[in-house]
């Protein structure tokens, strides 16, 4: 009876006023050896306070369950601090209890956030050993805590081992190929090939190649996976392979949730084709504000600044508060389009009303949009007040414009030297900065900036661009997929 009562207390404690008066009670009335009710307590607080729940946990008078472990260890591995979740995982073992199938995933999954790679690799090892590698539940974990760890080898490896897939091993074999991004002399704990699968392949065609063989398999992909391998296509800039998605998402009547719409607008944004882009968002029910920003973002990149700046009002009309990115994206719109007083204003309202501290791009849109504009003091002003030290983009950018509107100032030579400092082996900016110092009428400066660019073998690349002519062996693949 006294423990009934103590479990309708329980469940009516949501604070943490609440939870510490109900831990006195505990602590009073002796019921912190009920085995039962302590571990419903610490389950209880450790979504309230993971402080309060470890405190509770190191002080309990009994030997706490694997339970009141797990429920710890799994309140570390969604916290700040998954790493901790780790140190206990340990700490348990060397009590002498055994882990059981809901411990690892907890722990795997800390291993990942933490990036700690020789320990995930023993853990799957100790998975492995005491046969819970046959856990569709931990198997899962384990290949999305690989991916996490930038092993997408390693986590095909586990994929393909899996006597038993779902949607969601699918899903993250897919994600992990779209997230892979090659790092040499990375992760040397990991074995060479197995983490470098994709380093001389494509990853995001592999992404697509799977989808085939998922389809093959009669798995259906959910929202997670579409997503993925709408961000494989949006990387590979490939129309075709976008649209076919796109089409098996409106065939099978899959609802355009906020992420699933904004990866299919992104991609058709990133692809050129802003108008589809447009037609997608405005049939978004509900948009967030990532939404809002790839929009944004998409118009201004492809020209149509004015109806950026219009969708950037109408964002702080739906009452969401734009945030970094946001700004980043209007900024770069007002700079193509050249309209420096209405970039002032936003770059002003960013600061003032929103108290978001500006960063490296935010500058550089402002220098940039200064120095298209012939501003080039104004510009400079913005250089010499930056908190930190410009980047190559902004110097280029600067020093290009003060060749190009013939404004050669007294504080020339300090930005070339910096920018020779930053990026030494780039031709075109030993280039640019002997054009300016042409332009001053430092001659020998000039001739021995070039001379310098040809001792060390450098040379000045040449613009390209990109034009897809025909349709890859991956788009084939995709559109019989899904069709």
């Amino acid at each position: 009876m006294m423990s009934r009562q103590f479990q309708i207390l329980l469940q009516r404690s949501k604070t943490t006023t609440h939870l510490l008066q109900f831990h006195s009670l505990i602590l009073k009335t002796a019921m912190d050896h009920n085995p039962l009710l302590i571990s419903q307590f610490i389950f209880s607080i450790s979504s309230v306070s993971i402080e309060l729940a470890r405190l509770v946990f190191e002080r309990l008078p009994i030997r706490a369950s694997v339970f009141v472990w797990n429920t710890i260890i799994r309140a570390y591995t969604k916290s700040s601090i998954p790493i901790e979740a780790v140190k206990l995982f340990s700490q348990m073992q060397r009590v002498g209890l055994k882990p059981d199938n809901f411990t690892y995933p907890f722990v795997v999954k800390a291993c990942g956030r933490s990036f700690m790679v020789g320990e995930g690799q023993a853990l799957h090892s100790m998975i492995v050993k005491r046969g819970f590698d046959s856990d569709r539940y931990v198997g899962n974990t384990v290949l999305r805590m690989y991916a996490d760890l930038n092993a997408v080898g390693h986590a095909r490896q586990v994929f393909d081992e899996m006597t038993v897939r779902d949607v969601v091993s699918w899903s993250s074999m897919v994600a992990g190929y779209v997230a892979f991004v090659p790092m040499i002399g990375a992760l040397k704990s990991l074995h060479f090939t197995a983490w470098t699968l994709c380093l001389h392949g494509n990853c995001p065609a592999d992404a697509l190649m799977l989808f085939r063989h998922m389809m093959l398999a009669r798995e259906k992909p959910n929202s997670v996976t579409l997503v993925s391998l709408l961000s494989a296509c949006t990387r590979l800039l490939n129309i075709g392979m976008g649209e076919s998605i796109h089409s098996y998402i409106i065939v099978n009547c899959i609802g355009l949730g906020v992420s699933l719409g904004t990866a299919i607008l992104e991609m058709y944004s990133k692809c050129g084709h802003i108008e589809k882009a447009l037609q997608v968002f405005n049939s978004m029910t509900e948009k967030n504000l990532q939404s809002w920003t790839v929009m944004i973002s998409g118009l201004a990149d492809h020209g149509h600044g004015e109806h950026a700046v219009s969708l950037f009002n109408q964002l702080e009309q739906t009452g969401l508060q734009p945030d970094s990115t946001s700004f980043s994206g209007i900024l770069s719109a007002c700079s193509h389009l050249g309209l420096v007083d209405e970039g002032q204003n936003f770059f002003n309202r960013m600061v003032r009303i929103y108290n978001i501290k500006p960063r490296m791009e935010h500058y550089g849109c402002m220098v940039d949009m200064f120095a298209r504009a012939g501003m080039i003091e104004e510009a400079y002003e913005i250089i010499k007040n930056m908190p930190m030290e410009p980047n190559s983009v902004i110097l280029r950018s600067f020093i290009g414009a003060c060749r190009s509107h013939g404004h050669v100032l007294d504080f020339d030579e300090n930005l070339r030297r910096l920018l020779l400092e930053i990026e030494p082996g780039i031709g075109a900016n030993y280039v640019l900065a002997s054009g300016v110092s042409s332009l001053s009428g430092c001659w020998n400066e000039a001739a021995d900036l070039r001379v310098s660019m040809k001792e060390k073998g450098l040379r000045k690349v040449p613009g390209w661009s990109r034009v897809e002519v025909s349709s890859s062996y991956t788009e084939e693949i995709v559109q019989e997929a899904v069709s």
